[in-house]
């Protein structure tokens, strides 16, 4: 939330027009984050209750519901299936008289209203002083980011109360007056969650000693109070269990994201497991303690509490999906002397928390011990790695600012909200970069394969419809030459090996390496053919949703062959890997020859000599023939491709203004502004 606030503006003069537009543009940002929040709240309702009632809140049921672990008059652990404390166990203990779907109700809207609460103190615990801006939109945006959150997602939907800890934290660090108040809350948290005691140390040596006898104190009575209440699971579960560890599902479980759970799914085992274990979490404990410490001395006192429950995830021994709500507090924190590094760390965060490890990292089994802990990882970097900045930084407020060119004539104005930025003429973040064109990319994924019903099967005879009509429309153009090519092609063994290989080789392997090299000789230019390109397949997505169309080899009867596959059984294809990855009637238009039109383009474009724009375009050339000598598209395909390309430039200038070409332009533009003119470089000579 308040990495968005880069620095400080001085003030515009009240009633001139630029200040007026500026605030009623943040009161229309502000009513359009809080209507969000409202959505994902009532999304979330219908979806918890609007599921079958065996399958919703089942962490609820297993404790309260008619046959719960609350209900029986022995051990609450003699299943392992209530992983709360004692003492959680008699705090829900009334909760078993309720009806059943009143309970249900009551807690979800409970739980959604904790949320609240939890953003609302959030926004107010931030650093001060913060802008007029960061102050209206801090409280939605909190929200909006804990409603989307994967823990919030899992609590409500299991009917867990992993919230509650995390906020009673929070109402003893921030809202409460007195130590000992706030000692009590964060003492009845440890509780409900023993790792929480890790905060004592952080009050101890930030000078809130009171507070952390009195969190010490609660936490005593209460377990104390459960053991006297009930003596049997007390010692089941804080002697036989070790503080819980062993209870609920599998340790080396994906859902368990602790070094516990890491060094399981590593393979390792048995005393020489647990005394690594013992040895890293002792290292994590101290090393976050001692940065949380620093932080709250710096008056960051929000870091410091997110970096100590970043460390509690690490320590503890099983620590589940809907415990893992102090790494999105981390967000706070600010990374990065330069503004345009300032987004990396809060939008890392953000997609941990929200998405699913498969969209954050391709599925590579090298990639396997990455992805089953990134959440892990990124409570680790919080509490021990990552360079958050000092409010005595020089860059904490004033982060050095991103170069612009001129800005360009104002296009679209009309559209309200939408942003115009100038032309940027420094390189992006590689890591963001790299970070959003894996996510971009998995959500088209997604997308694609979700056009026809996510089947091969499904929206086949649609599919085949729309076929016939491409087919019937290139015969009136006298295009139709799929047919006579492919067997053409299939006579010349060594030309269908080329475009076999050329077909499956180069669709991904030539835009990558032309963003490569852009990116490193040519910024300017990346940025402009990196927004053209996302245009272009995002206006490709809209095609395969409203057009699903079989391409050529997906037709028997017309005869085609299917060099890259082989012959099929349409019941049960077989095209490899990607069979169940990949929607095989998202044809229209063809990314193929989009993608390779985009890199013959660019190419023309930026290349300095003649030979090296030629021989860019000839890879469009060949892509063109390799997808209808293979069977996977028609003519019109391409068409449809290169006019989606064609679009996706347009929207790029419509929405930039022209590519800045010559650095004489630029340092024309730092004179204009008044700014220090930006030396020539290499990626501003002419293209």
């Amino acid at each position: 939330m308040a990495n968005a606030e880069h620095s400080e503006r001085p003030a515009e003069p009240f009633g001139t027009t630029a200040a007026g537009t500026a605030r009623a543009r943040l009161r229309a940002a502000r009513l359009a984050l809080w209507l969000i929040a409202a959505v994902l709240a009532v999304r979330q309702v219908a979806v918890v209750l609007g599921t079958p009632r065996s399958e919703r809140l089942t962490d609820l049921e297993t404790w309260v519901g008619p046959d719960g672990v609350l209900h029986v008059n022995g051990s609450l652990y003699d299943s392992t299936r209530f992983t709360g404390t004692p003492f959680g166990g008699l705090v829900l203990k009334p909760l078993t008289r309720a009806a059943e779907q009143a309970l249900g109700w009551g807690w979800t809207f409970g739980t959604l209203l904790l949320v609240v609460a939890l953003g609302l103190i959030a926004a107010r615990a931030l650093p001060q002083p913060v802008s007029r801006r960061t102050s209206l939109l801090a409280a939605p945006v909190a929200i909006v980011l804990l409603m989307l959150s994967l823990p919030v997602r899992a609590t409500l939907w299991l009917g867990q109360t992993s919230i509650i800890p995390v906020l009673l934290v929070l109402l003893g660090c921030f809202v409460v007056r007195g130590q000992r108040t706030g000692g009590t809350l964060i003492g009845l948290a440890a509780a409900l969650q023993p790792t929480v005691l890790l905060f004592v140390p952080l009050l101890w040596l930030t000078g809130r000693r009171r507070a952390a006898l009195s969190t010490g104190a609660t936490f005593t009575a209460s377990t104390l109070l459960a053991w006297a209440a009930m003596p049997h699971d007390s010692s089941t579960y804080w002697v036989h269990h070790l503080a819980g560890a062993g209870l609920g599902g599998e340790a080396d479980a994906l859902a368990n994201q602790s070094l516990h759970g890491a060094l399981l799914r590593l393979g390792l085992s048995g005393p020489p497991e647990i005394a690594l274990f013992l040895v890293l979490g002792v290292a994590v404990a101290v090393l976050g303690v001692r940065r949380a410490v620093r932080y709250a001395r710096d008056g960051q006192l929000l870091l410091a509490v997110a970096v100590t429950g970043c460390a509690a995830i690490a320590v503890s021994p099983t620590t589940w999906q809907h415990q893992l709500l102090w790494v999105l507090l981390a967000v706070v924190g600010r990374v990065g002397r330069r503004a345009s590094d300032r987004y990396v760390w809060p939008v890392a965060v953000v997609l941990v928390m929200t998405l699913p490890t498969k969209m954050l990292l391709p599925d590579m089994p090298s990639l396997y011990p990455l992805r089953d802990n990134v959440v892990l990882l990124a409570a680790l970097a919080a509490a021990t790695a990552v360079p958050f900045l000092s409010r005595t930084s020089e860059h904490y407020r004033a982060p050095v600012p991103t170069e612009y060119a001129a800005p360009a004539p104002a296009r679209w104005t009309w559209v309200p909200l939408l942003p115009f930025p100038r032309r940027v003429l420094t390189r992006p973040n590689l890591l963001l970069e790299l970070l959003l064109i894996r996510v971009t990319y998995a959500a088209y994924q997604r997308v694609r394969l979700a056009a026809t019903g996510g089947t091969i099967s499904g929206g086949r005879d649609r599919a085949e419809a729309h076929g016939h009509q491409i087919l019937d429309m290139e015969r009136v153009l006298r295009i139709d030459v799929e047919r006579t090519v492919n067997h053409w092609v299939v006579g010349v063994d060594w030309l269908r090996e080329f475009f076999d290989f050329y077909y499956t080789s180069f669709h991904f392997a030539v835009p990558l390496s032309v963003l490569a090299v852009l990116y490193w000789r040519r910024p300017v230019d990346y940025r402009w053919a990196r927004s053209s390109l996302g245009f272009a397949t995002l206006l490709a997505l809209v095609g395969f949703w409203l057009y699903p169309l079989a391409p050529p080899r997906l037709m028997p009867e017309l005869g085609i062959i299917d060099t890259v596959h082989g012959v099929q059984d349409f019941s049960r294809p077989d095209y490899g890997t990607l069979t169940a990855l990949t929607n095989q009637y998202a044809a229209m238009p063809s990314l193929h020859f989009g993608w390779s039109l985009w890199c013959g383009l660019v190419i023309a474009v930026v290349a300095p000599r003649w030979w090296m724009k030629a021989l860019g375009l000839l890879h469009p050339f060949f892509t063109v023939s390799a997808i209808v000598a293979t069977g996977n598209h028609w003519v019109l395909d391409a068409a449809g491709g290169a006019a989606v390309v064609l679009a996706g430039f347009g929207l790029a200038y419509a929405l930039q203004g022209p590519r800045v070409r010559t650095a004489a332009v630029t340092r024309a533009a730092a004179v204009a502004d008044e700014r220090p003119a930006v030396p020539a470089a290499r990626d501003r000579t002419p293209g």
